[in-house]
């Protein structure tokens, strides 16, 4: 045990995403006085990178939506989608007490919502599937509102949106903006939006940033504290309890006491590649995630080292992504319902339905993969037609690919689908035969193979105004393919918890004063993804009671 002690706190969070935010934003509500250390020089993790989103069953913004949904047809879903894989107990806490966490932050801090309408649950089909839709997004935030050391140091996203302010639900219309009035006026609207901003001064953020900037604002006014550049170097124990921490701030070790618990919120570890190659499939790599430069697991071996369990670790967020050169990687949701486009093996195959969700998806890639027939990567495959209608990797429709792509070979060009085929190594009659395929069943409107465009969820970022919204023949050169990496938007493999996210050992007694939440905890959601903001809906709530916890103990 440490007896000199440097600082002491009440709650000790480390990790500055919405897992790490939540904690220290429900330990202030509580009374509590909260430290979170964040190991970069940024504050808001992978969450900042993210579309903001958080999936909660039966919370008020869905009643005010009028859609029904009720504990029922929540624990009906996640029986159906994530099944025994995961305890009762951890599934029931989270349908029970993820609504009262989002009540109790909308009425005492400046944390935000707005559902988001017919962005479905990933399996709507399935039974207790929401086909409107559970998601809620963030409301926009002004950045003038933080301080300004705090503006400096937030992650930012970097997204292509060309200065313009963008949510998720703007976005879908935006895709079709040369194919929909709908998505005229979102542009008008945007457009709008962008304008008033410039003129009144303010600086808006939507997405993953949104709610990191409103969950920063909050801990602010509440008083908790925020320490960057400090990373976490030593769990501190005292009789099988954890007491507190060390941590290396401006080049000290310093040891700091949390008399209530310590929360580990630091993320997985996509960016240690030799956890990934220890625990991932084959082939992986750090390259192609685009989770945040600090997740390196270390706060998963010191969990490790204090003897707690792990599970699912050989499971990641699935993110199908491309990486153009000297670039990070750009996970394409909306680009693989677009019509006119297909995803082939090394083979020029087709193997799975491009427009699946992308967890289910970045799985049928490693499950499909042969040596005669790989799929590490794949390639994705769309026509001129395709290329003039709709939004790309961030490019507006019609609008060039980036010349240093082309020249590359990132992207591959070529006026006819065999000499394509040359160019990507697949045989020419081969991938003929696949797109004169797919083109029968564009034609028809339905892929009777793979069923794509059949689910609501497929459907969301089709084009409306086809047959089916996710079906069209490639029939127009020039013709492009782009290498499809199995990505990833973070592991999804941790510390084992219990419904209260006290982490525990593998005899499942609780090492007491040690808790986890996000990714640095095996998942509530098991091996599958029900729904858009499955990630950071329950790295909240577990936060929430991981801390709820502390101040009943």
């Amino acid at each position: 045990m440490n007896d000199t002690w440097d600082h002491t706190y009440d709650v000790v969070v480390v990790g500055s995403g919405a897992a790490g935010m939540a904690a220290a934003l429900t330990a202030r509500l509580r009374g509590l006085s909260a430290l979170v250390v964040e190991k970069t020089d940024v504050y808001g993790g992978t969450t900042a990178l993210s579309g903001g989103a958080i999936w909660v069953p039966d919370n008020f913004h869905l009643d005010a939506a009028g859609l029904g949904d009720t504990p029922e047809k929540a624990r009906a879903y996640l029986a159906a989608t994530v099944g025994d894989r995961v305890p009762a107990a951890r599934r029931d806490a989270y349908i029970e007490h993820g609504p009262r966490m989002v009540r109790e932050f909308h009425d005492r801090t400046d944390v935000r919502f707005v559902h988001t309408p017919g962005y479905s649950d990933y399996f709507p089909e399935e039974l207790g599937g929401c086909p409107q839709g559970r998601s809620i997004e963030p409301r926009i935030f002004d950045l003038k509102k933080l301080r300004p050391e705090q503006r400096a140091t937030m992650r930012r996203a970097g997204l292509p949106t060309y200065g313009l302010t963008i949510t998720s639900y703007d976005f879908r219309y935006l895709n079709m903006v040369a194919r929909t009035w709908a998505g005229k006026r979102t542009s008008a609207r945007v457009g709008a939006r962008a304008v008033r901003a410039l003129l009144s001064g303010r600086r808006l953020l939507s997405l993953g940033e949104a709610l990191i900037a409103r969950m920063r604002h909050s801990l602010d006014a509440l008083g908790g504290e925020l320490w960057l550049s400090a990373p976490l170097t030593e769990l501190v124990q005292d009789g099988g309890r954890c007491v507190g921490v060390r941590v290396t701030r401006d080049g000290r070790q310093l040891a700091v006491r949390a008399t209530g618990g310590v929360v580990l919120a630091a993320g997985g570890f996509s960016h240690n590649q030799r956890l990934r190659e220890k625990y991932l499939p084959s082939p992986t790599s750090a390259e192609w995630s685009s989770a945040p430069e600090g997740q390196t697991g270390d706060a998963l071996e010191l969990g490790l080292a204090a003897g707690a369990a792990v599970d699912l670790m050989d499971k990641v967020w699935g993110a199908p992504s491309v990486v153009p050169p000297g670039g990070k990687p750009f996970f394409l949701v909306a680009e693989r319902g677009i019509p006119g486009m297909v995803i082939v093996n090394s083979a020029g195959e087709r193997y799975a339905n491009e427009a699946a969700p992308y967890h289910r998806f970045v799985d049928a890639m490693y499950a499909q993969d042969r040596p005669e027939a790989t799929t590490v990567p794949s390639w994705l495959i769309l026509d001129a037609t395709s290329r003039a209608r709709y939004l790309f990797t961030g490019l507006f429709p019609g609008q060039a690919f980036p010349k240093p792509w082309l020249e590359s070979g990132f992207v591959r060009k070529a006026g006819s689908v065999e000499e394509l085929a040359v160019r990507i190594g697949a045989q020419p009659k081969r991938l003929r035969a696949t797109v004169d395929r797919f083109n029968g069943f564009a034609r028809a409107g339905r892929d009777e193979d793979f069923h794509r465009g059949d689910s609501v969820y497929d459907r969301y970022y089709g084009d409306p105004t086809l047959p089916n919204p996710n079906l069209a023949p490639l029939e127009k050169g020039p013709y492009y393919a782009l290498p499809l990496h199995p990505g990833d938007i973070g592991t999804k493999g941790g510390l084992v918890t219990d419904a209260t996210g006290r982490v525990l050992r593998e005899d499942g007694t609780a090492i007491e004063g040690l808790y986890a939440s996000g990714n640095v905890s095996a998942s509530v959601m098991g091996e599958t993804y029900p729904g858009p903001g499955a990630t950071i809906g329950p790295a909240m709530t577990f936060s929430w009671l991981a801390v709820g916890h502390i101040a009943r103990a």
